[in-house]
């Protein structure tokens, strides 16, 4: 499957959690196990000053991990994390973010993989790392 191919596939699955962020996917690699997803974050997910709230945060991180696996291998049904771990390094407001996934590892039951999310000033605004379970289609 191709690049679009694979970007079109993950756009026409994008889970309500992701809706509402007004996610979506704008670049994969299949090849390097890697994705990015664009958010438009709204201020009903903030918390003070217009500082968006870390587990919104997190599910923009863990979206983009766990794509970059569904990137690499179309086998993969469902991706539970096991561990995740943020840190975060700058403010993310409200507006525009993305989050770039990559696999590091991908084994038979288990993915270790990591994440960065980029503010609206362009900035690095938080990294993670994850270990998920892998569920394969049967």
């Amino acid at each position: 499957m191709d690049k679009a191919a694979v970007i079109a596939r993950m756009n026409e699955h994008i889970p309500p959690c992701l809706q509402v962020l007004n996610g979506r996917v704008v670049d994969a690699d299949p090849e390097a196990g890697e994705c990015e997803i664009q958010f438009e974050v709204s201020r009903q997910f903030c918390h003070s000053v217009n500082v968006v709230q870390g587990g919104n945060v997190t599910v923009m991180l863990d979206a983009a991990m766990a794509h970059a696996a569904f990137a690499m291998d179309a086998s993969i049904a469902a991706l539970p994390s096991l561990e995740i771990k943020v840190s975060f390094l700058a403010p993310t407001l409200a507006g525009p973010a993305r989050a770039v996934g990559k696999v590091i590892k991908l084994g038979r039951s288990t993915a270790f993989l990591e994440g960065t999310l980029i503010n609206g000033d362009g900035e690095v605004s938080a990294r993670s790392t994850s270990t998920a379970k892998l569920v394969r289609r049967k």
